[in-house]
């Protein structure tokens, strides 16, 4: 068990939930507060002074930003420029690039990174595999994503995903008089917890060193163990791997 889930305690739970209250008015704040807390716990699993990080879908460069400050030498990349520029220019060392075929040979980083993505991509899996392909043996894998049946899986039409993501974002749309940013089976997509540990139990190439809702305190970490309950009770989960030596 990673040192740092002391921290994992109930007012830490409650200050980053209520964060998501913020995620569009305040997204300096939000992103902010996750990007420090998120790079914590992976500090845990690795010493990121000194080592190389890529960091898939890296946006604004927020968590990038957190993590040359650890001390990382980190390369972000990400497939829109808009994004990538949104805030001015980008953060240093980014570029513009697909997720699905990531630009970095084999094995050629120390860790490989990625926050609330994920779902946000066609083919997750594929997504994954990259980023454990790129990774150097005896790197660390960092995958963190917002499972559709949790209660923000729907993202801004929230909670209305439980009764279709197409529905959601109708009823968005009538509400707001515009469409969500993540639209339904375009730029969101439903990904389960149950896919993503049965992707990582079944590579040979990784060995998982945690699965754990990435919210909650220590003592409901074992929510991610009980099928169906975890697909509504985990908000997000966070998976960690170490890649195997060849």
């Amino acid at each position: 068990m990673p040192s740092t889930e002391r921290r994992a305690t109930l007012g830490r739970s409650v200050r980053l939930l209520s964060a998501f209250r913020k995620e569009q008015s305040d997204p300096d704040h939000f992103y902010g507060l996750m990007a420090r807390d998120t790079v914590a716990l992976l500090g845990s699993y690795t010493d990121l002074d000194g080592a190389t990080v890529l960091d898939v879908g890296t946006g604004t460069g927020h968590f990038a930003r957190e993590l040359a400050d650890a001390g990382a030498r980190c390369t972000g990349v990400d497939h829109s420029v808009a994004e990538l520029t949104s805030l001015g220019a980008p953060t240093p060392n980014a570029i513009a690039a697909s997720a699905l075929a990531l630009p970095f040979r084999t094995g050629s980083v120390d860790v490989c990174f990625s926050s609330n993505v994920l779902e946000h991509v066609v083919r997750p899996w594929r997504m994954a595999g990259e980023m454990v392909r790129v990774t150097k043996p005896g790197g660390t894998v960092f995958l963190s994503f917002t499972n559709w049946l949790s209660p923000w899986g729907g993202h801004e039409t929230s909670p209305w995903h439980y009764f279709g993501g197409e529905r959601a974002a109708r009823r968005y749309e009538r509400r707001k008089g515009r469409p969500p940013k993540n639209l339904y089976g375009r730029s969101l997509h439903p990904v389960s917890v149950s896919a993503a540990l049965a992707w990582a139990h079944g590579r040979d190439d990784v060995r998982v060193l945690d699965a754990l809702p990435r919210y909650h305190p220590r003592w409901a970490e074992g929510i991610v163990r009980v099928p169906g309950l975890r697909e509504i009770a985990t908000w997000n989960l966070v998976l960690v791997l170490r890649k195997k030596g060849t």
